[in-house]
C-alpha cells in the first residue's frame, strides 16, 4: 500500500513533524505511512501532511502507536 514508512516512535517534538516534512518531499508515489507514539506527534504530523496537500487517515494500533496513512 505505501511507498515507504517513516517511523518516528520514540522521538520527541518537534522532531516527528520536521522528519515528516522531509519525508513528504522525498515521496515519489501517492501514498505513505508515518508511525508515531504520542498524540502531540500525531496531531503535528497530520497537520504538516495536510498543509502539504496530503489526505491523512489515522489508525490507532496497540501499544499507544498511531499509523498515519497518507494519500495524495
Amino acid at each position: 500500500m505505501a511507498d515507504d514508512i517513516l517511523d518516528t516512535r520514540g522521538l520527541s517534538c518537534p522532531q516527528p513533524a520536521m522528519l515528516t516534512q522531509k519525508y513528504l518531499k522525498g515521496l515519489t508515489g501517492t501514498t505513505g505511512q508515518i508511525l508515531v507514539d504520542c498524540g502531540t506527534a500525531r496531531d503535528n504530523c497530520t497537520r504538516t501532511a495536510e498543509r502539504a496537500g496530503w489526505r491523512v487517515r489515522v489508525e490507532e494500533l496497540p501499544g499507544g502507536v498511531f499509523r498515519l496513512l497518507l494519500e495524495k
